[in-house]
């Protein structure tokens, strides 16, 4: 599979072989294709590569596999092989691919046709390869993507030679007796593949979001706010390798989380500060997703899976803090010893504690909420039930709050001192 990982161990291996004055960088091919931006990486690593490469398709070189193989000096098949097939295509809502938009097909197009161009092979069989509407008199048909076998991409001079070994296709590209070494990935590189793998960066942007968010709900319970920050530290470190992050993603990531931040803690209610952090948010994680030479159905996808994670994450986070005081780790943010009043803790101001047991008389019916006189002063009050008429005697029962609630007294009830 070509995907974003593969674009740096190439340029890595290029760069190795340049230091050790090696004669060739060859390429065993065999795949079905995968992203366009990282097969555009690797096509442009491979035009400027200052060593001679050599593509050997084992078997084929499909989709994004065709323009890599396109890319190197010389290409050599196997017998069987084939090589083209490379519409690109995006993720139908069914789970079928289908066919991506006009302008997505002319710029493929134009790569295939300016690599074909650079490496003296035919450019118009290149486009036949990407445009369905491309036609070629005696070759394909209008309407028909073109992939070749063997002893057609021979016959039409795209490959250059047919070789059923590794040795016999070095043998014929040239490099005779030459020590072969196998480059291998570093443990960093698979890592970083596995880490820009779009499920796997896609639960990585999730899971960070959804950290932050239940640390911002709950401050100071650090594990959160640590998981969503390791979350989304391997997230960037993975495309910061693959050099899609960078410098200007991080800090529109980090603008958005601040414009939430505002959102929640200043001005609450969903205004410009929220709407503007969620625009920013998903632009950069967004631009993070996707490289140089992306399509616009990429870029599409990249923003449509940014704004699934932070809306899942939105939801788990609200889901969660709920949770969180019926969880065992999560009962240490609830307050659970009782503040009693005789201890010292209350609820109502000093001032309206004063009329707790005091008598007085309604001043105007109290339907629930009214006015007494308590000790020659006016006073807010409600009833803690019915209705009292204006005049009838009441006794204060409580203070809670700000809320000082009374019922009816006799009128020869002495008052009831602190």
């Amino acid at each position: 599979m070509i995907d974003l990982g593969l674009a740096p161990f190439l340029s890595r291996t290029i760069r190795e072989a340049q230091e050790a004055g090696a004669a060739a960088v060859l390429l065993d091919i065999n795949t079905f294709g995968g992203r366009v931006d990282a097969a555009v990486a690797m096509r442009d690593a491979l035009l400027t590569s200052p060593v001679k490469t050599i593509a050997f398709v084992n078997q084929r070189a499909i989709s994004a596999g065709a323009l890599i193989a396109l890319a190197c000096d010389t290409l050599i098949m196997t017998t069987g092989g084939t090589i083209g097939a490379a519409a690109p295509v995006v993720g139908g809502g069914s789970g079928q691919a289908q066919p991506a938009d006009e302008k997505s097909v002319s710029y493929v197009r134009s790569e295939f046709r300016a690599t074909a161009e650079t490496r003296n092979r035919p450019p118009a069989i290149a486009e036949a390869m990407v445009d369905a509407d491309v036609e070629i008199a005696g070759v394909i048909e209008k309407g028909k993507l073109l992939t070749l076998t063997t002893s057609q991409a021979l016959e039409l001079k795209v490959a250059d030679f047919s070789a059923d070994t590794l040795e016999a296709a070095l043998a014929a590209a040239g490099v005779l007796d030459a020590e072969v070494r196998i480059a291998s990935q570093t443990w960093a590189e698979t890592l970083v593949r596995f880490l820009t793998n779009p499920v796997v960066s896609s639960l990585l942007m999730t899971v960070g979001l959804l950290g932050l968010l239940v640390e911002i709900r709950t401050p100071g319970f650090a594990l959160p706010g640590t998981v969503g920050l390791l979350s989304l530290g391997l997230f960037f470190w993975g495309h910061w390798i693959v050099q899609l992050a960078g410098w200007e993603e991080l800090l529109l990531v980090s603008l958005g989380m601040i414009l939430l931040a505002v959102e929640v803690f200043v001005i609450p209610g969903f205004t410009v500060a929220g709407v503007s952090g969620i625009v920013v948010l998903v632009a950069g994680l967004g631009m993070t997703l996707v490289g140089a030479g992306a399509t616009m159905n990429a870029i599409m996808g990249a923003l449509g899976r940014v704004a699934f994670s932070i809306l899942l994450a939105l939801a788990g986070a609200l889901a969660l803090v709920r949770m969180l005081p019926r969880l065992p780790f999560g009962r240490r943010l609830v307050l659970e010893t009782g503040m009693q009043a005789d201890l010292g803790y209350v609820s109502a101001p000093a001032r309206d504690r004063q009329w707790l047991g005091r008598t007085g008389t309604a001043l105007s019916p109290l339907r629930p909420a009214g006015i007494a006189e308590i000790d020659a002063a006016r006073v807010d009050v409600v009833s803690d039930g019915g209705f009292i008429e204006a005049g009838t005697p009441i006794l204060v029962t409580r203070v809670d709050g700000n809320r000082i609630v009374i019922r009816p007294s006799a009128p020869h009830q002495e008052p009831i001192h602190d």
